[in-house]
């Protein structure tokens, strides 16, 4: 989750057409750096997910310090955690539970499966965000979300007839929730910074992991696998985005998020030959193929007028 998710609805850019290029660039960077998540741990040949979990968390919230730090200085970065609140305290545990699921969850499923049940998350949060604060939902977007669920349901069928573990969807579906969740509270506080929301949920999922962790020791080559899973695949990523985002229209940072879950499971192909079952290429092309076109239609509404309380798509998680 980022500070740019926290806008709700689509909005217009501001910013001159240099500065929309430049942000266009950061957000496709971040959503490459997402994207090499499934293909770093993989080379992780550590037994204990949850020795996995504390050093990625760790070195992720060492970053991510350090950035708010070099952005907003050391008060700008203490008045941050400050002025989250009660939001930011809940985006982080859900982002808290959201990286702890994908690290288990890579045990018992593939990279693909878990990229592309996440690709569903903006239009999951448009169907809760109804359910709870009853928010108007166009009709578009109801297409969209049925689309979505059906493409779930035909990935997730495969753990029903026992072809793959029930775990590793159940929590690949997890993470997809957790993150609903946090778009839906970026949206409704939208004055609240989730960069430091991000930053406090590796923290608690470092605090939780250490509870858990059979041994701390890892060898050099992992914990040089492991800096890259934290820093470079988490940390980079979020400070791209974060820093890239507030220079384009939500639409575009949305477009621009997808390739993460359509590049992630391609490098694990290429680099590891970890080929996605039938239903997941199926299931996953329902699901994105929803969620462009659905963008596709929001960037013709973007010129006209919105009408209050209607769901939009918010920016990439």
């Amino acid at each position: 989750m980022t500070d740019a998710a926290s806008s709700p609805g689509l909005v217009a850019s501001t910013s001159s057409p240099r500065e929309e290029r430049v942000g266009m660039l950061l957000v496709f960077l971040s959503a490459l750096m997402w994207s090499f998540g499934g293909t770093i741990a993989r080379f992780i040949t550590v037994g204990d997910s949850w020795t996995v979990i504390f050093w990625r968390s760790v070195w992720a919230a060492a970053f991510l310090l350090l950035f708010m730090t070099w952005r907003d200085g050391w008060r700008g970065m203490l008045k941050s955690f400050r002025d989250m609140g009660l939001p930011g305290l809940a985006v982080g545990f859900c982002f808290a539970i959201a990286s702890t699921a994908f690290v288990v969850a890579l045990a018992y499923t593939t990279v693909a499966n878990i990229l592309l049940m996440q690709a569903g998350v903006p239009l999951l949060a448009a169907l809760l965000a109804w359910a709870l604060f009853r928010e108007r939902v166009s009709a578009v977007t109801w297409v969209a979300i049925a689309a979505v669920i059906a493409g779930v349901a035909i990935m997730v069928s495969e753990s029903l007839n026992g072809a793959v573990s029930p775990i590793g969807d159940g929590l690949a579906l997890l993470i997809a929730f957790m993150f609903s969740i946090a778009t839906v509270i970026t949206r409704r506080f939208a004055s609240v910074r989730m960069t430091p929301a991000t930053c406090l949920g590796t923290f608690l999922a470092a605090g939780f992991a250490a509870s858990q962790a059979s041994t701390f020791t890892v060898s050099a080559g992992d914990m040089g696998f492991l800096f890259a899973f934290g820093v470079v695949n988490l940390g980079i990523g979020l400070a791209f985005f974060a820093t890239g985002a507030r220079l384009i229209p939500a639409a575009v940072a949305a477009l621009l998020g997808t390739f993460e879950p359509i590049l992630g499971p391609i490098w694990v192909w290429l680099i590891h030959s970890e080929v996605p079952s039938g239903r997941t290429i199926i299931g996953g092309a329902v699901v994105v193929t929803a969620l462009l076109v659905h963008i596709g239609l929001e960037f013709k509404r973007q010129a006209r007028p919105r009408r209050a309380g209607v769901t939009g798509v918010p920016s990439p998680n």
